[in-house]
């Protein structure tokens, strides 16, 4: 099973790419593919058909596509910079992720 420092609810800054600079909370990790789907982020025009079944209109939706999780980096709430994250254990043997640039506990 993989392991990833970025969590779904985090806030991330993409940081290469056409979408590089922008801020976005991650709605969705995909393990098997590496990738994660950020709010507003690498946006992509799909034609869909209408479905009258689920009153569905058809047209030109856009919507988000998944982006590689190497590159995007996590927010530190307490800097506002991108950051590395780290792992250690606090006084009561909880394993906690904090910011390796202001060493906060980001948890």
């Amino acid at each position: 099973m993989k392991k990833f420092k970025i969590r779904k609810d985090d806030k991330v800054m993409v940081i290469s790419g056409k979408d590089k600079g922008k801020v976005g909370k991650v709605l969705k990790i995909q393990k098997k593919k590496d990738r994660i789907l950020v709010e507003k982020v690498n946006m992509v025009k799909r034609h869909t058909k209408a479905n009258p079944y689920t009153q569905q209109p058809g047209g030109i939706v856009e919507k988000e596509a998944p982006i590689h999780i190497s590159n995007v980096a996590l927010l530190c709430d307490a800097c506002t910079k991108p950051t590395r994250v780290g792992f250690k254990e606090v006084a009561d043997g909880k394993k906690v992720r904090f910011c390796k640039k202001c060493n906060e506990v980001i948890d």
